[in-house]
């Protein structure tokens, strides 16, 4: 979310910086967004000065009746029901620009860092260092030939039972993804200085807002619901709660009315239109939340940043609380549609729809962010110098970026059967984006005014991507793969998987 004093105060600053990061016609986009921000504030400034007038209308009748004027009174009386139509009239427009206005922003992106280098995809990011020598020798079986091999893999049975983008893993490989993901989590409390999180794994739409991944980005995640909707028998249960809305919010049940015989048309309504109208532009009325909080669709996690990022949502921590970044972390499942990877990574284990991960989460202040970006950066890397895993770090350009980020530092880890580095972390610095998207703020020692804390999120690691850069780096002549030595406390006693 972006503030719109800034844009209003520096919008060639906006123009530029959502050009770079290829918002296409970035200066007409800025300029309706003025547009809209003048109308807005007409129609509150419109809206007040007609209160004021009624207000002051209003006193005066009392006035006029005092002293017996009965002609003045009714002449008040009158100018007041038309100050109030007025007031409604404002409140109307201001409603709708409002949330015009907050339908664009919504939908922009970051603006990035000054020291995030311009380019449009991949191609554009730049490499600012490397560890560990890449194995160019010896075998390099792929991973999902490796494991079929030592039948711990299986993505024929995991299709039969959920479709494409899923597998089975049995036995030592399976023990072995539950090391990784435990010496992952201990190693990031115990060393690092991360608060285990246990969080929700399904969340409402108020959590994805937060963190960016809706409205944006909904063909991208998983949705779940409870139980089944009888729309007529919704109707029968709503219709009433409606119909006594409709006076309170009259331009929002518009939206029902028949344009030319006025008549509101509860009985075509659908129930995905009564849960975008009356619903979420209604402003969560308690009649209405009561009967369909439990119909509304909530979201499988894409990752526990959402979780542990919304912990402070609408929240005002104090400066003590951020003297140190409070940092958290989960290992959890996390679930994705990979809606626009169609065709990219249909075999093995790179890119799944359901995988495990160990996130990391740090709230500062907002002088505080950029140094715990290396810092979380440098928690992940760790992780890669235990198990001792070549892997590259790369500053990600302006077009390659995600939604929600300023700066962000990618990980990536050879493999060999690739012969090539691939993603298995992202360390991300979101500046106060997410922060206005949740309302999560905090206040400084002495002072009354509050401001937007900074959020960061990064992979501590993904844990189904290191698994493959283990199984890949560690397989031997004879197909078994070596267990690390830094995961040998967590595999009792088990040198080899396939042995």
């Amino acid at each position: 979310m972006h503030d719109i004093r800034a844009i209003r105060d520096t919008p060639e600053a906006f123009v530029a910086g959502w050009t770079s990061r290829g918002v296409e016609d970035a200066a007409a986009v800025v300029e309706q967004i003025l547009t809209l921000d003048r109308e807005l504030r007409a129609a509150q400034t419109a809206g007040q000065d007609a209160l004021s007038k009624r207000n002051a209308a209003s006193k005066a009748i009392g006035a006029a009746m005092g002293k017996k004027d009965m002609a003045e009174a009714e002449r008040l009386k009158a100018e007041v029901e038309g100050l109030k139509g007025e007031i409604a009239a404002n409140e109307a427009v201001e409603a709708e620009k409002a949330r015009e206005l907050r339908d664009i922003l919504v939908g922009l992106k970051n603006l990035a860092a000054e020291d995030v280098p311009d380019g449009e995809d991949e191609a554009g990011n730049v490499e600012t260092g490397r560890w560990g020598e890449p194995r160019r020798t010896g075998p390099a079986k792929d991973h999902a030939d490796l494991g079929e091999a030592l039948g711990l893999l299986d993505f024929e049975a995991a299709a039969k039972m959920s479709g494409a983008r899923f597998a089975v893993l049995k036995g030592g490989l399976a023990r072995l993804e539950r090391a990784l993901g435990q010496f992952m989590l201990d190693m990031q409390t115990t060393q690092h200085g991360y608060l285990e999180v246990n969080p929700p794994y399904l969340v409402r739409d108020e959590a994805m807002f937060g963190t960016g991944q809706l409205p944006k980005f909904a063909d991208d995640l998983f949705g779940a619901t409870f139980g089944s909707v009888d729309e007529g028998l919704w109707l029968q249960g709503v219709q009433g709660q409606l119909r006594d809305l409709h006076e309170e919010w009259k331009s929002e049940g518009d939206l029902f009315k028949d344009e030319e015989t006025g008549q509101v048309l509860l009985d075509t309504v659908s129930f995905e239109e009564f849960i975008d109208h009356a619903f979420l532009r209604l402003g969560a009325n308690p009649i209405v939340e009561e009967y369909i909080r439990g119909k509304r669709p909530m979201w499988l996690i894409p990752t526990a940043e959402v979780s542990l990022t919304n912990l402070v949502r609408e929240t005002i921590l104090s400066e003590d609380e951020l003297a140190t970044p409070m940092r958290l972390t989960a290992l959890t499942p996390c679930f994705r549609a990979e809606a626009g990877s169609a065709g990219r990574d249909t075999r093995g284990l790179i890119r799944q729809h359901q995988f495990s991960k160990v996130e990391l989460v740090s709230i500062t202040r907002p002088e505080d962010s950029e140094a715990e970006h290396e810092r979380m950066t440098g928690c992940a890397e760790a992780v890669l110098k235990a198990l001792e895993l070549p892997y590259r770090r790369m500053l990600l350009c302006k077009g390659d970026m995600g939604f929600s980020a300023r700066k962000t530092f990618d990980l990536e880890v050879w493999l060999p059967s690739q012969d090539t580095f691939r993603e298995i972390s992202s360390c991300s610095n979101c500046g106060d984006f997410q922060a206005r998207r949740m309302d999560a703020r905090f206040k400084r020692a002495g002072e009354k005014k509050t401001e937007f804390v900074h959020t960061l999120n990064g992979s501590g690691l993904a844990v189904g991507r290191t698994l493959v850069a283990v199984m890949e780096n560690y397989q031997d002549q004879d197909g078994r793969i070596a267990v690390p030595s830094a995961l040998l406390p967590y595999m009792g006693g088990v040198t080899h998987v396939g042995a």
